[in-house]
């Protein structure tokens, strides 16, 4: 993902994101003190301070299972010294952190978790600090937004694919049948289970069952993903295609048309994950 900026008392602060979480890029909050031409060494003078070490210390070690603590603890006890001298690489590299990253070239700096760049606001300006939450707040409410309206284009796409589904399967199923005496026709009524089997691995019904609380306002298909949704979507046409043509085994091939677009969607996110890994592993 691009870097995203905000304006906080018309100081641009650029935002970044890792392993799906946000950091924010403390070298630019440290401008709004000093300028850029000091903003490195307020980054550097923050972080050997005695407070700062044990506020990051701790932060690492509620959320980062392989942080160094010995290192860490031999960092603390120097702290204070007029000799001691601590750079952000030189703490990621040794006590092998994730709450700070060195970041090169365009939006270069030093980023902190946001957690972190928040603690960093307070010791620049605690009044900095106010108004950097309340944009950043206002540029997550924009985010969520709209993700729920491209959540809600994909539901939206999903039912009215469904009713090309379910014209089909009055057009294509149920005139083939005497209703009266033969009841295959209620099939029909689980048609659409052949594709919550095929997609999420079990029926409407036993979802209801499992979460009767949801179920009295919501149903399954209101907590599939995106990616979800946009194979469901293309299901719901493969299986009305195929009911016109009369194939059958419509459900093994509508689970491996599930699967394997599933997988698709799903390899993509990663390998985007992965590629950002390594722009943040070569800027380091």
């Amino acid at each position: 993902m691009k870097n995203r900026i905000i304006n906080v008392q018309d100081v641009p602060i650029s935002i970044s994101q890792q392993e799906l979480d946000d950091y924010i890029c403390i070298t630019d909050i440290a401008k709004a003190k000093t300028g850029e031409s000091r903003s490195a060494d307020v980054v550097k003078n923050w972080l050997r301070n005695r407070n700062t070490l044990e506020f990051l210390g701790t932060w690492e070690m509620i959320y980062n299972p392989d942080f160094k603590v010995v290192e860490f603890d031999h960092f603390k006890s120097e702290a204070g010294l007029h000799t001691f001298v601590l750079s952000v690489a030189e703490w990621i590299n040794k006590t092998n952190a994730i709450g700070l990253y060195v970041k090169r070239g365009k939006y270069g700096g030093t980023y902190a978790h946001k957690d972190i760049a928040f603690e960093f606001a307070s010791a620049i300006s605690p009044v900095f600090k106010l108004y950097l939450i309340k944009e950043f707040q206002r540029l997550k409410e924009e985010e969520n937004n709209s993700e729920q309206k491209e959540w809600d284009a994909k539901r939206f796409l999903s039912k009215n694919n469904y009713l090309i589904q379910t014209d089909a399967v009055k057009r294509y199923l149920l005139p083939q049948m005497n209703y009266r005496e033969n009841l295959q026709w209620l099939a029909y009524a689980e048609e659409a289970d052949i594709l919550n089997v095929a997609l999420f691995g079990f029926t409407a019904k036993a979802w209801r069952e499992a979460n009767p609380e949801l179920a009295k306002k919501n149903n399954v298909r209101d907590f599939a993903t995106i990616n979800e949704l946009t194979v469901l979507s293309n299901l719901e046409s493969h299986n009305a295609q195929m009911l016109r043509e009369e194939k059958g085994e419509r459900f093994k091939i509508l689970q491996e048309i599930a699967e394997y677009q599933l997988n698709v969607l799903n390899a993509a996110e990663e390998i985007k994950m992965m590629e950002s890994d390594k722009v943040t592993a070569r800027s380091i």
